[in-house]
C-alpha cells in the first residue's frame, strides 16, 4: 500500500487556496456584493407582500438560501477554473508528473474548493447580519450541509473541468446548468407553493437538498424530507468522487 505523500498534498492544497485568496476581492468579496444585492431587491419587491414562509419570516427563510446557493456556485468555481486554467497554460500535466497519486490530487482540489466555500458562506453571513439576524437552529445541518455540499460542487467543478477544453466550454456549463438548477432549487421561494408537476420535479434537483438542509439548520423550515437529501448528497458525493478519481488516474483529457 503506498504512503500518503502529506507534504506534496500540503503543498497542492495550499496552493488552491491561496490561488483564490490572491483575488479575494472577485472570490470572497464579490459573492457577498451579489447576495446582498439579491436580498435587497428580492426583500423590496416580494417582502411587503409575503411575510412569512412556514412560520420564519421571509427575509430569513431568503437569507439562508442566498448564503448556500453562494457556497455552492464558489466551490465549483474554484475546481472548475484551476483546472481549465491548468489546461490552457499547460500546466495541468505537472500535477501527474508530480509523486501525487489520483486520490491526492482529488482531496487536495476539492478541500481548496470547500475552504473557498466555507469562507464565502461566512462572509456572506456576516453580511447579511447587519440587516435580517441569523440563528443557528441545528449546527449538525449547518455543518453538514456545508462541507458535503461544497464537496459535491467542487466535484462537479473537476469533472466539468477535465471535460471543457476552453474557458468558454466551462463558462456554457455554468451558465446553462449549474446558475438555472441553483435559481429552481428554492433559494427564493417555497417549492411546497408550486404546482404538482413542478414540485415532483424539484426533488430531484440535488441543489435542492442542498439549500432545504442547509435552511433547516438555519431556521428549522424545511420542504423536503432530510434524511432523503443527506443520503441523495452522500451518494452524489462518493460517485462524483469514484468518477473523477478514475478519470485522473487514467489522465483523461490531460495528457495529450
Amino acid at each position: 500500500m503506498n504512503q500518503i505523500n502529506f507534504i506534496g498534498l500540503q503543498t497542492l492544497y495550499l496552493k488552491e487556496v491561496r490561488r483564490f485568496l490572491k483575488v479575494y476581492n472577485q472570490t470572497l468579496i464579490a459573492p457577498m456584493v451579489t447576495a446582498l444585492l439579491f436580498l435587497a431587491v428580492f426583500h423590496l419587491a416580494v417582502g411587503n407582500h409575503v411575510q412569512d414562509v412556514g412560520n420564519i419570516p421571509f427575509g430569513k427563510f431568503m437569507a439562508a438560501g442566498l448564503i448556500m446557493m453562494s457556497v455552492m456556485q464558489q466551490a465549483f468555481a474554484n475546481t472548475s477554473s484551476s483546472f481549465i486554467m491548468g489546461k490552457v497554460l499547460g500546466t495541468l500535466i505537472d500535477y501527474l508528473m508530480a509523486p501525487l497519486s489520483a486520490a491526492e490530487i482529488t482531496f487536495g482540489m476539492v478541500m481548496g474548493g470547500v475552504t473557498r466555500g466555507i469562507m464565502v458562506g461566512i462572509m456572506v453571513s456576516i453580511g447579511i447580519s447587519l440587516f435580517i439576524p441569523i440563528s443557528v437552529h441545528s449546527w449538525a445541518s449547518v455543518i453538514f450541509f456545508i462541507i458535503a455540499s461544497s464537496m459535491l460542487m467542487s466535484l462537479l467543478g473537476m469533472f466539468t473541468g477535465i471535460f471543457a477544453e476552453t474557458f468558454d466550454q466551462s463558462a456554457a456549463i455554468t451558465s446553462y446548468v449549474i446558475t438555472p438548477l441553483s435559481f429552481l432549487s428554492g433559494t427564493f421561494y417555497s417549492v411546497a407553493n408550486l404546482p404538482g408537476f413542478w414540485h415532483a420535479a424539484s426533488h430531484y434537483n440535488p441543489f435542492f437538498y442542498m439549500i432545504d438542509g442547509f435552511r433547516y439548520g438555519l431556521t428549522g423550515y424545511h420542504d423536503g424530507n432530510l434524511m432523503i437529501g443527506v443520503v441523495f448528497i452522500i451518494i452524489m458525493n462518493i460517485a462524483l468522487w469514484v468518477l473523477v478519481h478514475n478519470l485522473l488516474a487514467r489522465g483523461y483529457r490531460i495528457k495529450n
